[in-house]
C-alpha cells in the first residue's frame, strides 16, 4: 500500500484585483500558508509521495512565496512530483528552471508523459507540464511501460471538455491508461470518477479567491492498494459563501453564530420595503468581510398587476396565490423566482438566471 498527498492550483501571488487592499493582504498571507499547512498534513499522514497537479504559482512570484514553497517542499520529506500548468508553464522565466529545488522534488518540464521510478515503493510515477498556456491532450495514444506494482499520473488536464485547450481528457483514456490513480488540477471544484481500474481525480484548488470559489477547499489524501480510495480533507483557510436572503429571512439564520473572517455575499432579493442596509450590517458587525447586495423591488411594483383583468394579471395572480397556498420554504422561493425574473422582463431588464 502506498499513500498520496494530492493537491493542485494554488495559485500563490494571485493579484485579487476584485478585494479591497485589507482583503487582498488578508487573502494573500492565507493563500502563503497552504505550502506549509500540506507539509504538515503530509507529516501527519506520513504519505509516501505527493503530487501537485500545476498553477502552484498564478505567474509571476515574489520571493518571499518562493522561500515558503521550498521550505514546504523539503518539510515534506516525501518525494515529491510536480506537473506544471497554464499559469505556472515551463518557460524561460519559469521558477521550475531559474531555481534550485530540495532533492526530494522532480518536476516534469516537458509537453510529453515521462516515468520515474520511484525507489523502494515499488511505484512508478508518470507525468508532463505544459511549456505555453495550452497543452495538447497528453493522455492520448499513452500507454505505460512500467514493471512496478502502482503506477499513478499526475497532470495539468481538463476532464469536462473535450476541446480544452487545457490538455483535454477523457474517460476512455483514463480507462486505457492502466494507472491505478490519476492526479489532475486545473478544475478549481473537486470531482472524480473511476474509469476502467483507474480512479481520476482533481482536488480542487485549496482555498477560494472570490465569489466564483465557494465553500469547502482542501487536498486528497489518497490510498492506493488493491482498491484506490482518495479522501478529501478541507483546510483551515478563508472560505467564500454567496447567500441570497428575502425580507422574511434572518440574516442570522444564514450566518453562523460566531464571528468569522470568511468572506460572506448576501444578496437581498424579492419584494422589500426599503431595506435598510446600515442596520443590516451593524447587526452583522463580526462578519469584517460581508457584503451585501441589494436586488429588492418594491413590494406593490412585483404584484403592481396581480388583479388587472389582463393575461399578464392573470399571470401574476395565479403566481401570488400559488405562493400563498405552497406550505414548502423551498417552492414558495422558486415562485417568487419567477415572478421576480417575469416582472425584470416584461419592464426591459436584463436577466441572469441564478
Amino acid at each position: 500500500m502506498i499513500k498520496i498527498l494530492h493537491s493542485a492550483d494554488w495559485h500563490l501571488d494571485s493579484p485579487l484585483l476584485r478585494h479591497d487592499t485589507q482583503q487582498a493582504q488578508q487573502l494573500r498571507q492565507s493563500l502563503l500558508r497552504i505550502p506549509m499547512l500540506l507539509a504538515e498534513a503530509c507529516q501527519k499522514e506520513q504519505c509516501d509521495l505527493v503530487l501537485l497537479s500545476g498553477d502552484l504559482f498564478d505567474g509571476a512570484y515574489a520571493a518571499d512565496t518562493l522561500a515558503v514553497v521550498k521550505k514546504a517542499l523539503a518539510a515534506m520529506e516525501a518525494p515529491v512530483f510536480i506537473s506544471p500548468g497554464n499559469h505556472d508553464y515551463v518557460g524561460e522565466e519559469s521558477p521550475w528552471l531559474r531555481e534550485t529545488w530540495p532533492d526530494n522534488v522532480h518536476i516534469f518540464t516537458h509537453p510529453a508523459i515521462e516515468a520515474v521510478d520511484v525507489p523502494g515503493l515499488d511505484c512508478c510515477v508518470y507525468g508532463a507540464g505544459y511549456i505555453g498556456t495550452e497543452c495538447m491532450g497528453l493522455l492520448q495514444d499513452f500507454s505505460p511501460h512500467h514493471t512496478e506494482r502502482y503506477a499513478v499520473g499526475v497532470l495539468h488536464g481538463d476532464p469536462t471538455q473535450t476541446d480544452s485547450p487545457y490538455c483535454p481528457i477523457t474517460m476512455q483514456q483514463v480507462a486505457a491508461s492502466g494507472l491505478d490513480y490519476l492526479a489532475l488540477g486545473h478544475i478549481h471544484k473537486s470531482g472524480s470518477f473511476q474509469s476502467g481500474k483507474t480512479l481520476c481525480a482533481w482536488p480542487g484548488c485549496p482555498m477560494g479567491r472570490g465569489y466564483d470559489e465557494v465553500g469547502e477547499k482542501g487536498y486528497y489524501i489518497v490510498t492506493v492498494d488493491t482498491t484506490v480510495t482518495a479522501q478529501f480533507v478541507p483546510l483551515p483557510l478563508p472560505r467564500f459563501y454567496d447567500l441570497t436572503a428575502t425580507e422574511d429571512t434572518s440574516l442570522d439564520a444564514l450566518l453562523p453564530p460566531v464571528g468569522s473572517e470568511d468572506f460572506y455575499r448576501i444578496t437581498l432579493t424579492g419584494p422589500w420595503e426599503k431595506p435598510d442596509l446600515a442596520a443590516l450590517r451593524k447587526s452583522c458587525a463580526r462578519f469584517p468581510n460581508l457584503e451585501l447586495k441589494d436586488e429588492t423591488v418594491p413590494p406593490t411594483e412585483l404584484w403592481g398587476t396581480a388583479d388587472q383583468d389582463t393575461f399578464e394579471g392573470m399571470y401574476f395572480k395565479l403566481l401570488r396565490d400559488a405562493m400563498a397556498a405552497e406550505p414548502e420554504e423551498s417552492r414558495r422561493r422558486q415562485l417568487l423566482l419567477a415572478a421576480q425574473l417575469s416582472r425584470k422582463l416584461l419592464d426591459g431588464q436584463e436577466v441572469v438566471l441564478p
